[in-house]
């Protein structure tokens, strides 16, 4: 007759080579894998340089430090007023802007958004920045509150002017109180 001592460690011994065995098997079947598959895993972001042939810095460079470079860049011109073309966001665009859609957003296709996306980083600059190349303003350009000019027509309809009317008559409120204040400058 088997002890129970000698069963116990014929169990221990099967178990240990059947759980071996299952790991090994599992380890084959992961290492063997496609690399091209997308089976839960992110896509690797698709790099196209739309315009030029070369880029202020070599490439690992930007890799890493583009943030950087921007920052500083946004430091010097915010703060400095020092306005350089060499690593402005204006350049950075014209550059990887999309053949598509002219934009470095939108898709996962789009230089910025591509690579942002699969570090899973947030892309703030685009927040106060055009994701697209400026186009040449035409005469009569101004910031977008401000509607352009109708010749002949007076600014009061406040339907048709929206926000810059209410800014407009806001100012005005103002300054009429101050004056009637006694205060002038």
């Amino acid at each position: 007759m088997i002890s129970l001592a000698k069963i116990r460690t014929l169990l221990n011994w099967k178990m240990g080579a059947l759980i071996a065995a299952l790991l090994t098997i599992s380890a084959v079947s992961v290492a063997s894998s496609e690399p091209e598959s997308n089976s839960g895993r992110v896509p690797k972001p698709k790099i196209e340089i739309e315009k030029g042939d070369k880029c202020v810095e070599d490439e690992d460079f930007m890799r890493r430090n583009h943030m950087k470079l921007l920052m500083h860049k946004r430091d010097e011109t915010m703060h400095k007023g020092i306005r350089t073309k060499k690593y402005s966001l204006q350049n950075c665009i014209e550059c990887h802007a999309s053949k598509k859609n002219n934009s470095v957003l939108g898709s996962n296709e789009n230089f910025c958004q591509s690579c942002h996306s699969y570090a899973a980083v947030k892309i703030d600059c685009f927040e106060c920045h055009a994701s697209k190349p400026k186009v040449q303003p035409s005469a009569g350009f101004f910031h977008p509150i401000v509607p352009p000019a109708t010749p002949g027509v007076a600014a009061t309809d406040k339907e048709s002017h929206g926000l810059s009317y209410s800014m407009r008559q806001q100012m005005r409120s103002n300054v009429n109180e101050q004056n009637n204040a006694g205060v002038t400058r």
